[in-house]
């Protein structure tokens, strides 16, 4: 069975986050633990992490990891180290805008009830990480689910870079309509760009796609107009 791309573990006082390392995929699946903030924003920057959802998600949990110090301290300390761990976490990869909208959801979070202590609003974090995982998990599947009628019986469909669980905290975007395509017994073929330079489409998309089962075909991508024809 694949690993989550994301997952916690354990509680907010000591608990880490795990990620799916996706710079070694497709020859090595490993999970890759991150316990200090400084992991998280050096997953993000060298894209182990990827995917505006996935980004959103681990910086969420970032945030909790870089206030487990802070269970003790003052409201006002507290508070003064999110503004720090939100900034960093923000300067990790700007073009992604998930990043920057669940730094502002936790901030809001904490803004919104000034009497909670530390400890308890620690938790309360944690909560609305999860919730933000969660939401982004029942998203993904809705899109699979209203997206799946959509393709027509041996429908052929191209692909650019990754849009698939590799990027969020689900099934993936328009991958996702793919597998629920799959699921549903519709024949596709998915034509899948490589992606250059970084090669997401050949080392992410036909490794989630063929995991699935999914009839798939790697191209170059100068290729991408000639398979539209």
């Amino acid at each position: 069975m694949t690993p989550p791309t994301l997952a916690w573990r354990g509680d907010a006082a000591t608990g880490h986050l795990e990620l799916l390392d996706q710079t070694l995929l497709p020859l090595d699946v490993q999970q890759r633990p991150c316990r200090q903030l400084e992991d998280v924003v050096e997953s993000i920057k060298s894209l182990r992490v990827r995917g505006a959802p996935a980004i959103g998600v681990a910086a969420a949990y970032g945030v909790v990891i870089g206030l487990q110090s802070q269970r003790e301290n003052s409201r006002d300390e507290f508070d003064r180290q999110l503004a720090r761990v939100t900034a960093t976490l923000a300067d990790s990869r700007p073009t992604a805008i998930n990043l920057n909208w669940a730094l502002s959801r936790l901030a809001d979070t904490a803004a919104a009830d000034q009497s909670l202590q530390p400890g308890p609003l620690h938790d309360l974090l944690l909560e609305e990480a999860r919730a933000i995982q969660d939401e982004d998990r029942h998203m993904c599947e809705s899109i699979g689910q209203h997206g799946a009628g959509l393709l027509p019986e041996g429908s052929g469909v191209l692909t650019h870079c990754n849009a698939g669980g590799l990027a969020t905290a689900g099934s993936g975007t328009a991958l996702a309509v793919l597998f629920a395509a799959a699921d549903q017994d519709r024949a596709i073929h998915v034509y899948v760009d490589e992606t250059r330079p970084l090669l997401q489409g050949a080392r992410l998309t036909t490794w989630e796609l063929t995991r699935h089962g999914i009839p798939t075909t790697l191209i170059c991508d100068s290729m991408a107009a000639w398979a539209m024809q």
